[in-house]
């Protein structure tokens, strides 16, 4: 397999599994709720994608650095909803 074939396929997969959390992120901001999500699971889920944009970093592979630099944005960002929505 070429090198642009190779990368080709890490941004397709790159885009496909970080697009598909943003749903879930628009689902809990206009339902101004987040109880179907488990707080542990997304910390989990959080620190894995953290450990995957270190080691882009370290690999200087460029897919998984965007991916799970965006990846880890919205994870976070889904856990802050669920914090402050929960407490109500």
């Amino acid at each position: 397999m070429t090198t642009t074939a190779l990368n080709a396929i890490g941004w397709l997969a790159a885009v496909g599994t970080t697009v598909s959390f943003v749903p879930q992120l628009v689902r809990v901001w206009r339902l101004r709720s987040a109880r179907e999500i488990s707080l542990i699971t997304f910390l989990v889920f959080s620190v894995g994608v953290f450990l995957w944009l270190l080691y882009g970093i370290f690999a200087h592979s460029m897919p998984i650095i965007l991916a799970n630099g965006i990846t880890l944005a919205i994870s976070l960002a889904i856990l802050a909803l669920k914090i402050r929505f929960d407490r109500k």
